[in-house]
């Protein structure tokens, strides 16, 4: 049974719910003492009869006089029963469920649930979302801005690290504001959710960074002098001819100009129950604030799910950013996304996945590079053994001969190293 799998909501019963079979999807939320546990339902009505799945558990139930109330069971044969009554569009009631602390007791918890919108015909489609809002958290608790399904693009907007959209106004809190979340009907704890990132495209004519060097990077014959770094940084962003300048630049720098290579550095799912909502500054399993310089347009994104719809965040924009991040800020600007989301059914990963059209990407992200390149290399060798059949002597052979590290970022509370192999010298591909 995946955790909390036996949560169960009430259904709202329209005049035309009651004249045939129908099927309903659901969000339930589950208050227990405090923190929310989220689940979905499939509903099915047959008359006053009751049916369906939660989170793949099979359920039974009645509708009486506008209360309904069921009992869904769990794999280990513990049930869990709702009673409650409409309210509006959501739906109020408490909960009937084991201790898990103490055989035989019984709990209340007050649950509520919201009604999931069902795909529209047409198949595949393109949404174009304006943000309102935006997100210093990675979390389940913050309400979806918009629901999507498997095979849409969704064209949006981000504003940056400090909060600054493309017009210069300060819309949120500094610290990698997100935008979203993004729900993607379908998706499940257990699955993968698969982003290809369609374009990115710097939306203003400049980028804030620092003249600084993170610690990590900085040799101790050089600290002393650092102590003058930190200083602001405009760059002016050419987006006609492709390049950014140091604003003002004189010296050595008068004629500098960098290449752009848009990328987020902020890409994330919310984290699973029983996890703490993640600053947009820090990464985790599903993502977040990686600063992967890979992550850009053509590339496709795979995270696992935690979270019933996945709750897909984007933001932290960097017209350009070398491997480390090791001025601390990139080049900081706003931007405008398209992305693609896909999803992969009943498959798990341990860690984020980047590919491009030349490498397989693998992300690690721990507390020092030693732990971070483990959990990259050990990332690599199970997806060579995943995909593409390798055994670890092989895949072992494929490492020692081509495989490429880099450093994706020194600047947060944890480090990322990405282990990253050639596909043109792999098999070809078993699974996806």
């Amino acid at each position: 049974m995946r955790s909390f799998s036996c949560f169960a909501a009430i259904l709202l019963l329209s005049p035309l719910a009651a004249l045939a079979t129908t099927t309903q999807h659901w969000l339930v939320a589950t208050d227990l003492w405090g923190t929310r546990a989220y689940a979905t339902l499939s509903l099915v009505r047959d008359g006053p009869r009751l049916s369906g799945t939660l989170d793949g558990d099979a359920l039974q139930g009645t509708e009486d006089a506008g209360t309904l109330r069921f009992t869904a069971r769990d794999r280990k044969g513990e049930t869990y029963t709702y009673e409650g009554r409409i309210d509006g569009q959501r739906f109020i009631g408490e909960a009937d469920w084991p201790d898990s602390n103490h055989p035989g007791v019984r709990l209340r918890h007050a649950f509520h649930a919201r009604l999931l919108p069902e795909r529209p015909a047409g198949g595949a489609r393109e949404h174009r979302f304006e943000p309102s809002d935006f997100s210093n958290l990675f979390t389940a608790d913050r309400e979806p801005v918009l629901t999507i399904w498997p095979g849409d693009t969704v064209r949006t907007r981000t504003i940056d690290s400090g909060g600054v959209d493309e017009r210069g106004v300060t819309r949120a809190l500094f610290g990698n504001p997100q935008t979203g979340p993004f729900f993607i009907s379908g998706a499940e704890p257990g699955d993968t959710l698969v982003v290809h990132l369609v374009s990115l495209t710097p939306n203003r004519d400049w980028a804030d960074s620092l003249d600084s060097i993170v610690g990590r990077a900085l040799g101790g014959s050089l600290v002393a002098r650092a102590g003058e770094l930190g200083k602001p940084v405009r760059w002016i962003l050419d987006r006609k001819a492709g390049v950014a300048r140091p604003e003002g630049a004189t010296g050595a720098l008068k004629d500098f100009a960098a290449p752009l290579r848009p990328m987020l550095g902020g890409l994330g799912l919310a984290p699973g129950f029983g996890s703490a909502p993640m600053s947009t500054g820090d990464t985790g399993r599903s993502g977040g604030n990686m600063d992967f310089p890979e992550v850009v347009a053509g590339a496709t994104v795979y995270l696992p799910v935690q979270q019933p719809g996945a709750l897909l965040y984007l933001g932290d924009a960097h017209a350009l950013q070398g491997d480390g991040e090791t001025s601390q800020y990139a080049l900081e600007t706003s931007m405008d996304v398209s992305f693609r989301v896909e999803l992969i059914k009943g498959r798990s990963l341990p860690l984020p996945r980047v590919e491009s059209d030349t490498e397989l990407m693998a992300l690690g992200q721990a507390g020092s590079l030693d732990e971070a390149l483990k959990a990259a290399s050990t990332g690599l060798i199970r997806w060579l053994e995943q995909d593409y059949g390798l055994t670890l002597s092989e895949a072992a052979q494929v490492l020692g001969s081509a495989v490429r590290y880099s450093v994706p970022n020194l600047a947060g509370r944890s480090v990322g190293v990405a282990a990253r192999v050639p596909k043109a010298l792999l098999p070809p591909r078993k699974r996806t």
